[in-house]
Protein backbone atom coordinates (compact mmCIF):
# COMPACT_ATOMS: atom_id res chain seq x y z
CA UNK A 1 0.00 0.00 0.00
CA UNK A 2 1.80 3.08 -1.10
CA UNK A 3 -0.09 5.72 0.91
CA UNK A 4 -0.44 4.24 4.34
CA UNK A 5 -3.06 4.81 5.83
CA UNK A 6 -3.31 7.44 9.08
CA UNK A 7 -4.75 5.98 12.45
CA UNK A 8 -4.89 7.84 15.65
CA UNK A 9 -5.21 5.10 19.15
CA UNK A 10 -5.72 6.16 22.70
CA UNK A 11 -2.37 6.10 24.76
CA UNK A 12 -4.37 4.87 27.94
CA UNK A 13 -2.77 1.22 28.90
CA UNK A 14 -6.54 0.29 28.07
CA UNK A 15 -5.57 0.36 24.42
CA UNK A 16 -2.49 -1.62 24.55
CA UNK A 17 -4.36 -5.53 23.27
CA UNK A 18 -5.52 -3.14 20.49
CA UNK A 19 -2.51 -1.32 19.82
CA UNK A 20 -0.28 -4.57 20.12
CA UNK A 21 -2.30 -6.22 17.36
CA UNK A 22 -1.35 -3.19 14.85
CA UNK A 23 2.16 -3.25 15.97
CA UNK A 24 2.62 -7.34 15.80
CA UNK A 25 1.08 -7.94 12.58
CA UNK A 26 2.09 -7.43 9.20
CA UNK A 27 -0.77 -4.06 9.19
CA UNK A 28 1.72 -2.46 10.73
CA UNK A 29 3.67 -1.94 6.98
CA UNK A 30 0.39 -0.03 6.03
CA UNK A 31 -0.23 2.15 8.33
CA UNK A 32 1.21 5.55 10.27
CA UNK A 33 0.08 4.89 13.64
CA UNK A 34 -0.23 8.19 16.67
CA UNK A 35 -0.99 7.54 20.20
CA UNK A 36 -2.58 10.17 21.58
CA UNK A 37 -5.24 11.48 24.54
CA UNK A 38 -9.11 10.90 23.48
CA UNK A 39 -9.70 14.43 22.59
CA UNK A 40 -6.24 14.97 20.34
CA UNK A 41 -7.80 11.50 18.79
CA UNK A 42 -11.42 12.69 18.57
CA UNK A 43 -9.94 16.10 17.24
CA UNK A 44 -7.42 14.28 14.25
CA UNK A 45 -10.46 12.50 13.11
CA UNK A 46 -13.19 15.33 13.15
CA UNK A 47 -9.79 17.28 11.12
CA UNK A 48 -9.49 14.77 8.90
CA UNK A 49 -6.11 14.53 9.58
CA UNK A 50 -6.53 11.01 10.02
CA UNK A 51 -8.12 7.86 8.37
CA UNK A 52 -9.06 6.12 11.42
CA UNK A 53 -9.68 7.26 15.58
CA UNK A 54 -9.88 5.12 18.73
CA UNK A 55 -12.46 8.06 19.45
CA UNK A 56 -14.41 8.99 22.33
CA UNK A 57 -18.05 7.65 21.09
CA UNK A 58 -19.45 11.39 21.91
CA UNK A 59 -17.83 12.56 18.57
CA UNK A 60 -20.15 10.07 16.02
CA UNK A 61 -23.04 12.98 16.20
CA UNK A 62 -20.37 15.54 14.88
CA UNK A 63 -19.46 13.14 11.84
CA UNK A 64 -23.26 13.62 10.87
CA UNK A 65 -23.30 10.30 8.94
CA UNK A 66 -19.94 10.30 7.60
CA UNK A 67 -18.49 7.31 10.00
CA UNK A 68 -17.87 4.27 10.27
CA UNK A 69 -17.46 2.04 12.87
CA UNK A 70 -15.16 -0.68 11.75
CA UNK A 71 -14.19 -3.21 14.43
CA UNK A 72 -15.96 -5.94 16.35
CA UNK A 73 -13.77 -4.62 19.59
CA UNK A 74 -13.87 -1.49 21.61
CA UNK A 75 -12.98 0.23 24.80
CA UNK A 76 -15.93 -0.49 27.62
CA UNK A 77 -16.65 -1.50 30.53
CA UNK A 78 -19.68 -3.95 32.24
CA UNK A 79 -19.56 -2.52 35.30
CA UNK A 80 -17.11 -0.78 37.16
CA UNK A 81 -14.55 0.37 34.87
CA UNK A 82 -12.03 1.56 37.67
CA UNK A 83 -10.31 4.92 35.72
CA UNK A 84 -13.21 7.25 34.97
CA UNK A 85 -14.72 8.82 38.17
CA UNK A 86 -16.13 11.73 39.94
CA UNK A 87 -13.85 12.48 43.33
CA UNK A 88 -15.40 14.36 46.11
CA UNK A 89 -14.84 15.48 49.23
CA UNK A 90 -19.18 15.81 49.86
CA UNK A 91 -21.66 13.18 48.98
CA UNK A 92 -23.27 14.11 45.43
CA UNK A 93 -26.27 16.39 46.93
CA UNK A 94 -23.65 18.64 48.41
CA UNK A 95 -21.81 19.35 45.46
CA UNK A 96 -21.79 22.97 44.37
CA UNK A 97 -19.50 22.40 41.16
CA UNK A 98 -17.85 19.94 39.23
CA UNK A 99 -14.53 20.52 37.21
CA UNK A 100 -14.63 18.39 33.85
CA UNK A 101 -11.17 16.50 32.97
CA UNK A 102 -10.22 17.72 29.70
CA UNK A 103 -9.06 14.84 28.03
CA UNK A 104 -12.49 13.24 26.70
CA UNK A 105 -15.59 14.55 25.51
CA UNK A 106 -17.59 11.30 26.32
CA UNK A 107 -16.76 11.18 30.20
CA UNK A 108 -17.72 14.74 30.30
CA UNK A 109 -21.25 13.76 28.81
CA UNK A 110 -21.87 10.86 30.94
CA UNK A 111 -21.00 12.64 33.99
CA UNK A 112 -23.68 15.24 32.88
CA UNK A 113 -25.90 12.38 31.84
CA UNK A 114 -25.58 10.78 35.33
CA UNK A 115 -25.86 14.16 36.93
CA UNK A 116 -29.33 15.14 35.17
CA UNK A 117 -30.80 11.94 34.98
CA UNK A 118 -29.40 9.89 37.67
CA UNK A 119 -27.98 11.60 40.27
CA UNK A 120 -30.62 14.51 40.07
CA UNK A 121 -27.89 17.48 40.91
CA UNK A 122 -27.64 20.48 39.03
CA UNK A 123 -23.93 21.07 39.86
CA UNK A 124 -21.95 24.26 38.33
CA UNK A 125 -19.86 22.72 35.47
CA UNK A 126 -16.33 23.87 34.80
CA UNK A 127 -13.95 23.12 31.84
CA UNK A 128 -9.99 22.57 33.17
CA UNK A 129 -6.91 22.37 31.72
CA UNK A 130 -3.90 20.41 33.27
CA UNK A 131 -3.48 20.39 36.82
CA UNK A 132 -6.99 20.89 38.15
CA UNK A 133 -6.51 17.81 40.37
CA UNK A 134 -5.65 19.96 43.89
CA UNK A 135 -8.64 22.29 43.25
CA UNK A 136 -11.09 19.05 43.94
CA UNK A 137 -12.08 20.38 47.68
CA UNK A 138 -14.81 21.21 50.12
CA UNK A 139 -18.06 21.45 47.57
CA UNK A 140 -15.74 21.14 44.44
CA UNK A 141 -15.91 17.86 42.90
CA UNK A 142 -13.37 16.87 40.03
CA UNK A 143 -14.13 14.34 36.78
CA UNK A 144 -10.82 12.43 36.74
CA UNK A 145 -10.06 9.32 33.90
CA UNK A 146 -7.67 7.37 32.39
CA UNK A 147 -4.19 6.45 33.59
CA UNK A 148 -4.17 9.57 35.89
CA UNK A 149 -6.56 7.69 37.88
CA UNK A 150 -4.62 4.80 39.32
CA UNK A 151 -2.13 6.71 42.09
CA UNK A 152 -5.18 8.51 43.20
CA UNK A 153 -6.69 5.21 45.65
CA UNK A 154 -9.14 6.85 48.36
CA UNK A 155 -7.84 10.67 47.84
CA UNK A 156 -11.14 11.51 48.66
CA UNK A 157 -13.85 9.90 51.16
CA UNK A 158 -16.42 9.78 47.95
CA UNK A 159 -15.34 8.44 44.64
CA UNK A 160 -18.04 7.42 41.76
CA UNK A 161 -17.19 5.14 39.34
CA UNK A 162 -18.98 6.53 35.90
CA UNK A 163 -19.40 3.09 34.40
CA UNK A 164 -21.23 2.09 37.48
CA UNK A 165 -22.95 4.36 38.02
CA UNK A 166 -24.75 3.77 34.24
CA UNK A 167 -24.53 0.17 34.96
CA UNK A 168 -26.78 1.08 37.95
CA UNK A 169 -29.09 3.61 36.17
CA UNK A 170 -29.42 1.82 32.54
CA UNK A 171 -28.43 -1.90 33.45
CA UNK A 172 -26.45 -1.49 30.16
CA UNK A 173 -22.54 -1.68 29.22
CA UNK A 174 -20.90 1.47 28.36
CA UNK A 175 -18.65 2.06 25.24
CA UNK A 176 -16.07 4.81 26.17
CA UNK A 177 -14.11 4.70 22.55
CA UNK A 178 -14.54 2.35 19.42
CA UNK A 179 -12.65 2.23 15.77
CA UNK A 180 -14.16 4.74 13.85
CA UNK A 181 -13.46 6.17 9.70
CA UNK A 182 -14.13 9.61 8.45
CA UNK A 183 -14.59 7.49 4.76
CA UNK A 184 -15.02 4.59 3.23
CA UNK A 185 -11.92 2.33 3.42
CA UNK A 186 -10.74 -0.63 1.14
CA UNK A 187 -12.40 -3.60 2.04
CA UNK A 188 -9.46 -5.91 2.15
CA UNK A 189 -8.13 -3.47 4.63
CA UNK A 190 -10.63 -3.67 6.79
CA UNK A 191 -10.72 -6.79 7.02
CA UNK A 192 -6.90 -6.92 7.90
CA UNK A 193 -7.97 -4.52 10.05
CA UNK A 194 -10.14 -6.36 11.84
CA UNK A 195 -8.23 -9.59 11.71
CA UNK A 196 -5.17 -7.59 13.38
CA UNK A 197 -7.29 -6.14 16.55
CA UNK A 198 -8.96 -9.74 17.02
CA UNK A 199 -5.48 -10.92 17.05
CA UNK A 200 -4.29 -8.12 20.00
CA UNK A 201 -7.02 -9.10 21.46
CA UNK A 202 -6.16 -13.11 21.52
CA UNK A 203 -2.60 -12.04 22.92
CA UNK A 204 -4.00 -9.92 25.67
CA UNK A 205 -1.44 -11.84 27.75
CA UNK A 206 1.65 -10.60 25.79
CA UNK A 207 0.58 -7.07 25.54
CA UNK A 208 0.28 -7.07 29.40
CA UNK A 209 3.65 -9.24 29.78
CA UNK A 210 5.33 -6.07 27.98
CA UNK A 211 4.04 -3.93 30.88
CA UNK A 212 4.29 -5.59 33.59
CA UNK A 213 7.51 -4.38 35.34
CA UNK A 214 8.09 -1.37 32.80
CA UNK A 215 4.94 0.43 34.09
CA UNK A 216 5.27 3.13 36.35
CA UNK A 217 1.86 3.20 36.72
CA UNK A 218 0.14 2.56 40.59
CA UNK A 219 -2.26 -0.74 38.93
CA UNK A 220 -2.46 -4.16 38.68
CA UNK A 221 -1.96 -4.30 35.14
CA UNK A 222 -3.55 -7.52 35.14
CA UNK A 223 -6.53 -7.03 37.19
CA UNK A 224 -7.44 -3.68 35.40
CA UNK A 225 -7.06 -5.18 32.08
CA UNK A 226 -9.35 -8.18 32.02
CA UNK A 227 -11.44 -7.23 35.54
CA UNK A 228 -12.55 -3.79 34.63
CA UNK A 229 -12.01 -3.36 30.56
CA UNK A 230 -14.45 -5.16 28.44
CA UNK A 231 -13.27 -5.20 24.71
CA UNK A 232 -16.18 -6.87 22.72
CA UNK A 233 -18.54 -4.79 20.69
CA UNK A 234 -21.40 -6.70 21.56
CA UNK A 235 -25.14 -6.16 20.91
CA UNK A 236 -25.52 -4.54 24.65
CA UNK A 237 -22.42 -2.39 24.20
CA UNK A 238 -24.54 -1.07 20.77
CA UNK A 239 -27.73 -0.82 23.17
CA UNK A 240 -25.67 1.28 25.59
CA UNK A 241 -24.17 3.17 23.23
CA UNK A 242 -27.10 4.34 21.21
CA UNK A 243 -28.78 4.81 24.19
CA UNK A 244 -25.95 7.29 25.23
CA UNK A 245 -25.78 9.09 22.23
CA UNK A 246 -29.82 9.58 22.68
CA UNK A 247 -29.22 11.23 25.68
CA UNK A 248 -26.21 13.49 24.54
CA UNK A 249 -28.87 14.83 21.81
CA UNK A 250 -30.48 16.62 24.87
CA UNK A 251 -27.70 18.82 25.87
Amino acid sequence: MNNKIKISAVSYLNSKPLIYGLVHTDIANDIALSLDIPSVCANKLLNDEVDIGLVPIAILPLLKNDYFILSDYCIGADGAVFSVNLYSDVPLDMIETILLDYQSRTSVMLCKILAKYYWKINPEWKNTDADFESDIQGATAGLIIGDRTFGMGKSHPHIFDLASEWKAFTGLPFVFACWVANKKLPDDFILRFNQSIAFGIQNKEAAIQEWVGKSQQQVDVREYLEKYISYPLNHQKRMGMELFLNYCSSF
